[in-house]
């Protein structure tokens, strides 16, 4: 599944209908989530960024993704997260299925993303504030919307081009968009809100006197060591939910925190393990890193879309000699050195 194949299915198909596609299907895992083997992602951090492996297995399909994140990339026109993927077959160890995932990867957070909403929103909710407008935002209120129904969108990014960029993306799309001056202006008033900026820091983009009692909060821009969004303040007068908490204590929100610091699993609210939200002045937080299940489903998700597609390509990756055991006999008659 090339780049180009990539854009073309997600346009044919709409990416609001490919996120809630991917939501559905992220439920459906999160709800067999024992199944899956679980460890934190490989890191390998630099002074300019992280490149990262995010391996799991189901026990029948493994799968792994190679991304990076490196937050000076657009000064030299490059992406801050670049990614590819593979399914491999448990049984045989041969790879199945092999993806571009850079705009998987930001279609799979919003659909992990609208999850959480599914689960931990407030009822009712009608305005979603962002503060962030970069490469994942467009996905982000798609993925929201999908869910919710929330059309209306305050913004504030300290990039006004990056607001121009999100205007001109989603005001076609049907979305109510007011950029503002402001983080504290963009959520007075919201229900939603979603935090996803680039800067490798413990920044504080949100602060506490900005929030108000019974908001549900994506943060989704928090997710390595010393790169977080919020105060403090705010994760700690929350319920937070996570993914895996041995590597979000690592690389989210909480990593500020004690390490005794209480969260829940989502994948424990879906089960009906655990209660999600448990009152309308209660704030939420799902402190979101990306987990290689997410990545798990993305894959088998768009494999089992578009196999048999004029969007999947075979490619020769894997030798298969006649003879398993001459593979020297693929070369044919090699010439002597």
């Amino acid at each position: 599944m090339s780049v180009s194949n990539m854009a073309q299915w997600v346009a044919a198909t709409g990416p609001e209908a490919v996120i809630a596609g991917m939501t559905d299907a992220l439920e459906r895992d999160f709800r067999r989530w024992p199944q899956f083997e679980k460890t934190p992602r490989l890191a390998s951090h630099s002074d300019v960024g992280v490149i990262e492996l995010m391996p799991t297995t189901d026990g029948e399909q493994y799968a792994f993704k190679y991304v990076n994140g490196h937050p000076g990339n657009p000064r030299h026109g490059l992406q801050t997260v670049s990614a590819f993927g593979v399914l491999a077959d448990v049984f045989t160890g041969y790879p199945t299925f092999i993806s571009e995932m850079t705009l998987l990867t930001a279609l799979r957070t919003a659909a992990t993303s609208a999850l959480a909403a599914r689960w931990l929103a407030p009822r009712g909710a009608e305005v979603m504030a962002m503060i962030g407008a970069g490469s994942q935002a467009e996905f982000q209120a798609l993925g929201v919307r999908s869910q919710l129904g929330v059309h209306r969108l305050r913004v504030f990014d300290v990039d006004p081009q990056a607001c121009t960029k999100l205007v001109r993306n989603l005001r076609p799309q049907g979305f109510d968009v007011e950029i503002v001056d402001s983080p504290a202006q963009a959520v007075r008033g919201a229900q939603i809100v979603t935090t996803c900026t680039a800067d490798k820091a413990n920044a504080t983009v949100l602060h506490r006197a900005d929030v108000h009692p019974g908001v549900h909060i994506n943060a989704v821009g928090g997710d390595c060591p010393g790169k977080t969004e919020l105060d403090p303040a705010i994760v700690a007068g929350a319920d937070v939910f996570v993914e895996y908490p041995e590597q979000t204590r690592i690389e989210g929100e909480i990593q500020l925190q004690p390490p005794t610091f209480p969260v829940t699993e989502l994948w424990r609210v879906i089960a009906g393990e655990r209660p999600g939200r448990v009152g309308p002045e209660r704030t939420t937080v799902f402190d979101s890193v990306g987990f290689a299940i997410e990545d798990f489903t993305a894959l088998a998700y768009v494999r089992e879309a578009v196999t048999g597609t004029r969007f999947a390509e075979q490619i020769d990756l894997i030798a298969g000699p006649d003879d398993p055991k001459d593979l020297f006999g693929m070369l044919g008659s090699p010439v002597p050195a």
